[in-house]
């Protein structure tokens, strides 16, 4: 029993990881560029629920403020940031990338200062069945994330928007030579991808409901690992690997023996899964044109 509740943790963990990794991903796979700011729109978007909720009390409300402003900061953090490097070398965009997250948490810094704050969205309280008791929070972040990811996956399969995704994420120059808006669709990715930091944020907030400028930091680092190790590029990959890295962190957080070196272990499971798969567990070979 006890390990059924582990694994069921595990796997709430690992899909609130698969919400952030898609947005590594997805961003990779389109605009062939590593965002490593990604994980601060789960800060901002942390801020925006406290902010909202201290003037509402609605959770909902907050989730709302949060899933549009970090959209917006997205598309502009692309504009502003990004689009203007779109012909410049891999090395500058990564260093942009960087400095973008350190910017984001200093402003929040500023604003907020540094000590935590505290976000009570709401009590839920435990589900016991057959002998098995989880945390309600833990439920509704699992159901809530595959339903997302679910509904991400239809889109990009069925609509016209998500099939031109996959066009630009082949062929970037064919693409446009087809009429497809290869800078629309960027910035479409790079708000999906906030929305869904959004998201992260607020299961996060219910998990634990202290709030810094940094709480983004070792997630969006785990998330980026998730994303490789399923595969940089794969939406099925990010999905996999955020689910396998949660499950990895829930088990060994319940052996005392190795419960402080469980980041390293997360960190030896991608070194372990590249050295006999390097591209991921799904990840494809590209071929680079000459």
């Amino acid at each position: 029993m006890k390990f059924i509740e582990t694994l069921i943790n595990g796997l709430s963990m690992g899909s609130t990881y698969a919400m952030i990794a898609l947005g590594y991903t997805m961003v990779y796979g389109i605009a062939k560029m590593l965002n490593f700011a990604h994980g601060d729109i789960i800060m901002v978007g942390g801020y925006m629920i406290f902010v909202t909720m201290a003037a509402t009390g609605n959770p909902i409300l907050g989730l709302l403020a949060a899933v549009i402003f970090c959209a917006a900061l997205g598309v502009t953090i692309e504009k502003v940031a990004y689009k203007p490097l779109r012909g410049a070398s891999p090395l500058a965009v990564l260093i942009t990338a960087i400095g973008v997250s350190y910017l984001l948490q200093s402003i929040a810094q500023i604003i907020f200062g540094t000590a935590p704050k505290m976000v009570n969205i709401a009590d839920l309280g435990n589900l016991s069945f057959a002998g098995i008791t989880v945390p309600v929070y833990t439920l509704v972040t699992l159901g809530c994330s595959m339903v997302i990811m679910i509904i991400l996956s239809l889109f990009v399969k069925f609509t016209r928007t998500g099939r031109a995704m996959i066009a630009v994420s082949e062929d970037k120059g064919a693409a446009q030579l087809m009429g497809i808006n290869v800078n629309k669709i960027i910035m479409i990715t790079f708000a999906i991808g906030s929305v869904l930091a959004a998201f992260a944020g607020l299961f996060m907030l219910m998990k634990s409901p202290s709030l810094t400028n940094t709480l983004g930091a070792m997630p969006g680092i785990k998330a980026f690992t998730a994303a490789v190790i399923g595969g940089i590029g794969s939406i099925p990959g990010a999905m996999l690997g955020g689910l396998l890295m949660g499950v990895v962190e829930a088990i060994s957080l319940t052996i005392p023996e190795i419960a402080p070196y469980t980041d390293a272990i997360e960190f030896i499971t991608l070194i372990i899964i590249l050295l006999v798969r390097p591209t991921g567990i799904l990840g494809k070979k590209r071929r680079e044109k000459v």
